[in-house]
Formats: C-alpha cells, structure tokens, sequence
C-alpha cells in the first residue's frame, strides 16, 4: 500500500484527529454549518476593469496572506455586502 504524503497542515489535522481534539457535530450545529456553506457559495462570475497599480497591491496583500488574489476580492465585497 503505498503511503500518502501529506503537507504539514494535514499531519497536524491526523494528530488532532489521533488526540481526540475534533468532536463530531449533528443536529442543529450541522444544520447550521452546512447553511453557511451554501450561503457562501459563489454562483456568479464578474468581470470588471482595474487600475493595474490598484491590482498589484491587492496581489501583494492577499500573497502576504496567503490566498489567491480573486479570494481576497471575493471576501472584501461579501464583507461590505454584509455591511450593507
């Protein structure tokens, strides 16, 4: 059986996981995260035009933070949509 390499982030979910450190959820508490889930599903594609200095910066930010670019856009206009 050949054995799987896995990043640094998954080993430390295994030993979680090998600890006892997750409880599983049900009921109510599911209900409620599968309802967040679906909230946040991205359903429609925009297409705009940016200042390429304005999208540069946004590039270096969300590289810094470690997400795609088009994430870090998508979550700042969900949190001004919530804002609204």
């Amino acid at each position: 059986m050949r054995k799987l390499k896995l990043t640094q982030e998954e080993r430390e979910m295994m030993r979680g996981i090998e600890r006892d450190e997750f409880v599983p959820i049900t009921g109510k508490e599911l209900k409620d995260v599968a309802d967040a889930i679906a909230a946040r599903k991205k359903d429609i594609t925009l297409t705009i035009r940016v200042n390429s200095r304005d999208i540069n910066r946004i590039k270096k930010i969300a590289n810094r933070k470690r997400i795609p670019y088009q994430s870090y856009i998508s979550e700042a206009i969900h949190r001004i949509a919530e804002a609204a």
